[in-house]
Order: structure tokens, then C-alpha cells, then sequence
């Protein structure tokens, strides 16, 4: 509470400052500062709260794990000191007759031993201080009220304009590929004429003669002929230049194309155009009452608590038990059984007191707060069981 209150006081002085430096700010500003105020002392309530709360619960552990330990070791030393009482109480009286000590009033027949009684406890209701006196530093927050007021939003300003140029199409000829000569060869011409040309020139030659023995046996005899043989002629196609090769000048037109093409008529411009202040009206949050601190005085709180404190000692006592001249092995097993479904675990049902037995006993004998230190009569009237 006191490291918090600090915290508080500091961060609120700040958001104070801010909204007196900045009471020109916009609405939502303002806002959202109250908003976080807001929420701010919220957290700081839930983490005082948290704290006292945690507090208690520490104080409450504390007093517990207080009563515990001295129960614990009170109960030890109750013990110790019976045990210890007991032991010289028995040193002197054997010292004083000179024998050992029985226990009184003893029939044949019957067992007795030396048990352990449980020290006595009372609960006891104390009032102690829970919270002392304190105070609180409670926060009055600043008054504020809504104005509203003119704010310039955009200043006057100029703006430059360019006003584009004006275009319109137009056709236009344009020559694509202007006028050429050429000298270009003429080639020869030719024809095909036929010729008579000579191949062999007129001859005389020897020829066999044909007579009359020709007939009979296919001979011509010795009969030579002189025969006149005429020219031979052939007639033959040939190739013949009719014209000779010659040259001649080509002339090749020009060669023209009709295009459209855009064309500035009017050329661009620039023009100042003069822009207006922009305003806004506007609710400001202004101040009316700073903020303020009071003191409020916390009485102390008181709870009431409940320990437990010993009412008297634990001691030695003779008590009547069970033993091998006096019990048997059905009573055992009832005991046995009886230990097993109170939760303490004998061991083996088997008639027999062995070591599991005794310790799971003892602990029935002690969450009962009966004598320990051996079968009593006691024990048996507590478990219901009769002889």
C-alpha cells in the first residue's frame, strides 16, 4: 500500500500535466487519458487488495505451521518427561524396597503394562491485531467541462495547375520510297535453225558381183563390180544469236503513303489556383478544478484466532493388556480385521501379533487417543470386541 500510493501519486501528476500543457487536444485524446486513469487506479485497488489478502494468508500459514510444531514437539516432550518420571519414580521405589514394582491390585491370571497416556489438549479463542491503523491517500481527480472552439485544420495555400495542350489530326502524304533508275542488261537472243550439212562426199567402191554359180552352191565366184556411191547428207538443229546482248534504263516511280498524325495546336499553360484555410470546430476538454489529495485514517482490524495449547502432560500408567496366558488366536484375527477396515494395515490375517500388528496398534491406539503400549482392555472396548 505504502510503495503503490507513491506510484499513483506521480503517474496522476503526470496525466495532470499533460492536460494542462495539451487543453487545445483533440476530444479523443482527452478521452482516452481519462480512460487510462480510470483504469490505472482500478489495477492499483486489485493489486492493494491482492496484497492484504495474501498477507493474511501468510499469517494464517504461519500460525498454523506454528501450532503444528509445537503440538508436535510438546506431545514429544510430554513423552520423554512421562517416560523419564516414570523411570526414577520406579528407580526410587525399587531402591526404597528393594524389589521390583508390580502393578497393584493384580489377580492371577491377568497381564498388565506400562502404557503410554497421551498428553490433553484445550482449544483456546485469542483476539490479535489483524491490520494495524494506517491511512489511505484517496485521489480526487480534476474537474473538467467541454468548450468548443474554431481549429484551423489545413492552412491557405496555392495550388499550381497546368492546363494540357490542345491536339487535332491531320493527314499528311509522306513519301515512302522515292523515285529510282536502274540500268538493267538485256541478254541475247537466240533461235534454232536447221542445217543440211554434208557427211560423206560421193566415192566409187568394189562391190561382190552376183553371177549364176550363186544359185547352186552360195558363191559369188571372183565377180568385182565398180560402183559409183553418192554424197551422204544430215540434217542438224543449231543454236543461232539473232540479237546481240544489250543495256536499257528501268525507271521506277516514287511511292507515297497517307498518314494521320496528332498535332499541337494550342501549347500547355500553367494557372495558380489559390486554395482556402480549412476550420473545424472542435469540443475541448478544459480544467475547471485541479486535482486534489485527502487522508482517510484506517482503524486496525482484529480477528480472532483458535490455537491449541496442552492441558495436561502425558504419563506412564499400568494397564491391563492381552497377553500369551490370556488371548488367543480368533481374538487376534478380530482385532486384525477390525485394524484393517479402520485403515491400519496389520499385515497378514493370521492370529499372530507380529511386527505389522503392533505398529498398525499402535497408530489405531493414537488416532484414538487411547493408552499405547500394548493390546489394552481399553483397546478391545473400542473396537467392540468382547472376551
Amino acid at each position: 500500500m505504502k510503495t503503490t500510493t507513491p506510484k499513483i501519486i506521480g503517474i496522476v501528476a503526470i496525466l495532470v500535466a499533460a492536460a494542462m500543457l495539451f487543453g487545445c487536444a483533440s476530444s479523443s485524446n482527452n478521452t482516452m487519458a481519462s480512460k487510462y486513469e480510470s483504469k490505472l487506479n482500478e489495477k492499483n485497488k486489485k493489486i492493494d487488495t491482492l496484497r492484504v489478502e495474501n498477507k493474511e494468508k501468510e499469517k494464517m500459514i504461519d500460525v498454523y505451521k506454528k501450532e503444528l510444531r509445537m503440538s508436535n514437539e510438546s506431545a514429544a516432550a510430554a513423552e520423554k518427561r512421562a517416560r523419564e518420571a516414570e523411570s526414577s519414580r520406579t528407580a526410587m521405589k525399587a531402591s526404597d524396597s528393594g524389589s521390583s514394582l508390580f502393578p497393584p491390585n493384580a489377580k492371577a491370571g491377568e497381564c498388565w503394562a506400562r502404557t503410554f497416556i497421551a498428553p490433553t489438549y484445550r482449544t483456546v479463542s485469542e483476539r490479535v491485531l489483524k491490520n494495524g491503523e494506517s491511512e489511505r491517500l484517496e485521489l480526487i481527480p480534476a474537474q473538467y467541462t467541454w468548450e468548443e472552439k474554431s481549429v484551423l485544420v489545413k492552412e491557405a495555400s496555392e495550388r499550381m495547375e497546368i492546363i494540357p495542350a490542345k491536339y487535332q489530326w491531320v493527314e499528311e502524304k509522306v513519301l515512302v520510297k522515292p523515285e529510282s533508275k536502274q540500268l538493267v542488261e538485256v541478254p541475247a537472243k537466240f533461235e534454232m535453225q536447221q542445217e543440211r550439212v554434208l557427211v560423206k562426199q560421193a566415192h566409187t567402191a568394189w562391190k561382190k558381183g552376183r553371177g549364176p554359180i550363186e544359185k547352186i552352191d552360195h558363191a559369188t565366184g571372183e565377180i568385182m563390180c565398180l560402183v559409183e556411191v553418192p554424197a551422204s547428207y544430215k540434217t542438224v538443229s543449231k543454236r543461232v544469236m539473232v540479237n546481240r546482248p544489250t543495256t536499257k534504263e528501268l525507271f521506277t516511280p516514287a511511292e507515297y503513303k497517307t498518314i494521320k498524325k496528332r498535332v499541337m495546336v494550342e501549347p500547355p499553360k500553367e494557372r495558380r489556383v489559390k486554395i482556402p484555410a480549412e476550420y473545424k470546430t472542435v469540443k475541448v476538454r478544459k480544467m475547471t478544478s485541479p486535482a486534489q489529495e485527502r487522508k482517510i485514517a484506517i482503524p486496525a482490524e482484529y480477528q480472532t484466532i483458535t490455537r491449541t495449547e496442552m492441558a495436561s502432560d502425558g504419563h506412564m500408567e499400568w494397564r491391563r493388556i492381552l497377553c500369551e496366558t490370556n488371548v488367543n488366536a480368533a481374538i487376534i484375527k478380530e482385532v486384525q480385521m477390525t485394524l484393517r477396515n479402520t485403515g491400519h494395515d496389520p499385515g497378514r490375517i493370521d492370529g499372530v501379533i507380529g511386527h505389522h500388528t503392533g505398529s498398525a496398534l499402535k497408530s489405531y491406539q493414537r488416532a484414538n487417543k487411547l493408552a499405547e503400549g500394548g493390546l489394552t482392555y481399553e483397546t478391545l472396548r473400542h473396537m467392540n470386541i468382547s472376551l
